[in-house]
């Protein structure tokens, strides 16, 4: 099971609680609102950390109805909260008696409002990851050019190496982004750098300019060919970091 089916297991199991929490709301009863506070309390802590991790923008919507607002004034069906049931605050009367709003109906609204952000958030579980893993990825490129550039000192084939995988590694993520198949098991980046050209990804001077890292790649890892020099080298880690900082 991945991630994404993970995040999809624990958001159906969130929605599929609002059945029972709206059972345990149709009342306005002490024993009811124990119970209520008790389930809604444990729902409520997954579902906020979920909605941070993939509607953070949402996030202050949810908890507003949850949470009072420090700053209210006055209880009224407009500013009652989840928050206020659970406390056992109910509704104020008119002269006559008469409940100013049903305290337990605005609940039910307000638990079924935030049903339907969580709802929302289906949508958003592959974005998110994807945004995530570019993420990480991006950090390991950084890390290994860097890498590349110690090894600049010590080694300039193993330096070049390095590079030029980063480079390799980096054409596969573009090519799967855009949904070009590459029929080699183990493309290199001159493999890579053809159909990314004819599919639009970039043009010309960006595909002259891969094979020439391409070229320089090959020089490095090579032990029969000519030696690359200090510039070569340089070029490379310098190409490849402008390449993955530009081209995605």
């Amino acid at each position: 099971m991945t991630i994404g089916d993970d995040i999809k297991k624990e958001l159906k199991d969130l929605l599929n609680q609002q059945g029972p929490l709206i059972v345990l709301l149709d009342k306005w009863e002490s024993k009811r609102i124990l119970a209520f506070g008790t389930a809604y309390q444990a729902w409520y802590t997954r579902a906020t950390k979920l909605v941070e991790s993939l509607a953070s923008e949402r996030l202050d919507e949810f908890i507003r109805y949850y949470r009072i607002d420090p700053k209210r004034k006055a209880l009224r069906n407009n500013t009652y909260v989840i928050q206020d049931y659970i406390n056992g605050y109910g509704s104020g009367a008119n002269m006559y008696g008469k409940k100013l709003f049903d305290e337990v109906n605005i609940t039910q609204l307000r638990l079924v409002n935030q049903m339907q952000i969580l709802e929302s958030l289906d949508s958003r579980i592959g974005t998110v990851l994807a945004d995530v893993r570019g993420a990480l990825l991006s950090e390991l490129e950084d890390r290994e050019l860097e890498a590349a550039r110690k090894l600049h000192r010590v080694s300039l084939r193993a330096a070049g190496s390095l590079a030029g995988v980063v480079l390799e590694r980096h054409l596969q993520r573009v090519a799967e982004n855009h949904g070009i198949t590459v029929r080699k098991k183990e493309p290199t980046i001159s493999d890579l750098n053809d159909p990314l050209k004819e599919k639009g990804v970039f043009g010309t001077p960006v595909w002259r300019k891969i094979q020439y890292l391409a070229d320089v790649r090959n020089l490095c890892s090579h032990q029969k060919a000519a030696d690359p020099t200090e510039q070569q080298v340089t070029e490379l880690i310098d190409g490849v970091n402008a390449i993955i900082k530009s081209v995605f």
